[in-house]
């Protein structure tokens, strides 16, 4: 007869460790995810050391406009003299951070909305969705754009708008697995005990949609990214003297010809950045896959 794990085994995360091994073991059988992973971590790195790996301050104007390349300045300098591989650096924390937060605001939003939902039906279900359907016909970035030109152009309000143009895509997420779970009889079950609405959401229902949920987290970081830097490329986003890649592209148009590299550059920051989110979301959604099985 097996004895029970003492606390203090279960404490140290023994039991965690052949789940880590399987995960880390199923990326070795995943490359795109592995690649993606490895994409994404080496620019998070990036943004978080920006201050040590940046040779210079982002906004200061340090050499003569537009210099190519070379030895002094690794990528150039930018038409006000600012040294381009630190704008490019602190680039990407402005746009991990955006990303980041919008994603959060949209899954808050609509991942809540798709959820309560699909959990209770009915009027509120049919109420909720259609305002969903409303906003998802609008063309993406022309609704992000009207957001954004109400509310005025900044950095928090960037992140609300992108938030909510993508917040009816979480909620079309959330309401699919949910409305199935509640029809489980296991949560006829829980409900047949006594057990209350928050405990049946938090215990039964959140554990069983967040895999999909996860993945589109992942591949709408890369679509937020790509959002900032189309608004901050109109003007509507990240403004002067805060370095941002859609800014950097902005500002580039009418020196393309005299020095391309100050938009090739950011151009592409833009893409590997995005090609790594959209590659682990992928990978993400192979190994989470019940139907594969790679775990």
């Amino acid at each position: 007869m097996g004895e029970l794990l003492p606390t203090s085994v279960l404490a140290s995360g023994t039991l965690r460790r052949p789940a880590a091994r399987r995960w880390l073991r199923a990326l070795r059988r995943t490359p795109v995810a592995l690649i993606g992973a490895v994409t994404i971590a080496f620019i998070v790195a990036i943004a978080l050391l920006a201050p040590l790996l940046a040779p210079a301050l982002p906004s200061a104007q340090i050499a003569t406009p537009l210099l190519l390349p070379g030895k002094a300045f690794l990528a150039g300098t930018d038409q006000l003299g600012r040294d381009e591989l630190s704008r490019l650096i602190f680039g990407a924390r402005v746009s991990l951070y955006v990303g980041v937060l919008a994603v959060a605001v949209a899954l808050a939003l609509g991942g809540t909305t798709g959820l309560v939902a699909g959990f209770y039906g009915g009027w509120l279900d049919n109420a909720a969705m259609r305002v969903m359907d409303v906003l998802f016909s609008l063309p993406a970035l022309v609704l992000a754009i009207a957001i954004t030109a109400v509310l005025g152009p900044s950095l928090t309000n960037v992140m609300l708008a992108i938030g909510i143009v993508y917040a009816p895509t979480f909620a079309r997420i959330a309401r699919g697995p949910t409305l199935a779970v509640v029809r489980l009889p296991y949560i006829e079950a829980a409900r047949a005990i006594g057990a209350s609405t928050s405990a049946i959401v938090v215990r039964h229902v959140v554990p069983n949609i967040s895999a999909p949920l996860l993945v589109q987290t992942t591949v709408s970081l890369s679509t937020a990214i790509l959002t900032e830097a189309a608004l901050s490329f109109l003007g509507l986003g990240t403004q002067p003297p805060t370095p941002s890649w859609g800014l950097m592209l902005s500002d580039a148009r009418q020196y393309m010809l005299i020095d391309p590299w100050i938009a090739v550059l950011p151009g592409c920051a833009i893409a590997v950045t995005v090609l790594g989110f959209n590659l682990l979301g992928d990978g993400l959604r192979d190994l989470l896959d019940p139907r594969i099985r790679i775990l």
